[in-house]
C-alpha cells in the first residue's frame, strides 16, 4: 500500500516534462513566483492567527461599564 503513494525520481522528472509541455519555458517562472507568493502569505496568515491565540487575556481590552449587562438587584 506504501509503495503506491512514493513518488520516485522517474514519476518528477515525467511530470516536470508535462509541465514543461503545457505552460512553455517562459512561463514556469512566473508560476513559481506566484505559488511562492501564496505559499508565503498562507504561512503570514498562520503565524498571525498562532499570535491572536497565544495573546494573554490581559491584553484583551476591557469591556466598558456601560456594555456589561445589567447585574440582577437583592431581593429585599
Amino acid at each position: 500500500m506504501h509503495t503506491l503513494l512514493m513518488i520516485g525520481a522517474p514519476e518528477i522528472i515525467f511530470i516536470a516534462v508535462i509541465i514543461l509541455l503545457l505552460f512553455g519555458g517562459k512561463k514556469i517562472p512566473e508560476l513559481m513566483k506566484g505559488i511562492g507568493k501564496g505559499v508565503r502569505s498562507f504561512k503570514e496568515g498562520m503565524n498571525n492567527v498562532e499570535e491572536e491565540i497565544k495573546k494573554p487575556v490581559e491584553d484583551l481590552q476591557p469591556i466598558d461599564q456601560e456594555q456589561q449587562p445589567p447585574k440582577d438587584e437583592p431581593k429585599q
